[in-house]
């Protein structure tokens, strides 16, 4: 009977003892609530001990989470635009009492979706329905966070981005836009084919101007060659006739009377050697011969 009053303490105990514990996980942090009063400090994770009879730990998530939206969106011109949009926010661990003071564990619909409602309606009414599917959506984006950015942020809570992920536009519109979109495609290809052919005529003519350009140069070249050579050939006559000048003027100055006397005993030595009849008319100074003699007499 004693041993069974013991376990039955160790139980209630051991009872008591994991009532009064409360695990913050890792994506968390906790603040103790006591007969309804928050107190400031936060509890980072791990094992939070408090009085399970007076006080209870509220647990917060502070992770990055995505708050998904389908609303329907003005437009400037009037129409109504179908979106589907996500807001990636997250909490302040600082901020977690604050906030469960003035806002309480609903703040998505309590703070969050009114404001990006107000903003996206506020920016997008800006703004033509064809914007939304162009490059300009993401100066929306922009817009609607820095409106969140205002109004949240000072309550704690951290916006990291906006994101118009599908817009649906009215039938008749879409079909606007893609056939707008596909004449600017047309003029854009019909633009590349002119360019591209002006291109092809630039180099045309730049082919021809260059031929032209190596035609005249090879015509000059020829032309200079001409001329060189016609110089050239100039020159060397010119050098040729010094020679013989030259040489003629070395001959005249080695012909002196003696070596003219010379070369006329010689020639009169060789001609009575020659079995031909011949004539000698001489004064004894220049010789004059007539061969008009037999052969053989």
């Amino acid at each position: 009977m004693k041993n069974f009053k013991v376990n039955c303490i160790a139980f209630l105990a051991m009872i008591c003892l994991m009532s009064s514990c409360a695990t913050v996980m890792p994506d968390q942090v906790g603040v103790k609530r006591t007969f309804g009063r928050i107190q400031n400090n936060v509890r980072t994770p791990g094992m939070v001990g408090f009085n399970p009879f007076s006080t209870k730990i509220v647990r917060v998530p502070i992770r990055t989470m995505n708050l998904a939206i389908v609303e329907n969106l003005p437009s400037r011109e009037g129409l109504t635009i179908r979106s589907e949009s996500s807001i990636l926010y997250r909490i302040k661990p600082s901020a977690v009492p604050q906030i469960l003071k003035e806002t309480g564990m609903e703040f998505e619909e309590m703070l969050i979706l009114p404001v990006f409602r107000s903003a996206a309606s506020d920016v997008c009414s800006k703004y033509y329905a064809k914007d939304m599917h162009s490059a300009k959506r993401a100066e929306i984006e922009d817009a609607i966070k820095k409106r969140l950015i205002e109004v949240c942020e000072p309550k704690g809570f951290i916006i990291e981005s906006v994101l118009l992920k599908s817009i649906t536009l009215p039938a008749g519109l879409s079909k606007s836009i893609e056939a707008k979109l596909e004449a600017e495609q047309d003029a854009l290809r019909m633009q590349f084919v002119l360019d591209r052919q002006k291109q092809e005529a630039q180099r045309q003519i730049i082919d021809a101007e260059g031929a032209k350009e190596i035609a005249r140069i090879q015509a000059e070249g020829k032309k200079n060659a001409t001329i060189i050579d016609s110089e050239a050939r100039a020159k060397g006559n010119e050098i040729e006739a010094e020679g013989i000048k030259r040489a003629n003027d070395l001959i005249s100055l080695s012909l002196t009377p003696n070596v003219l006397k010379f070369k006329q005993i010689e020639a009169f030595q060789k001609l009575s050697a020659s079995p031909n009849t011949k004539t000698i008319i001489t004064d004894g100074k220049t010789p004059m011969v007539n061969m008009l003699g037999n052969e053989g007499n």
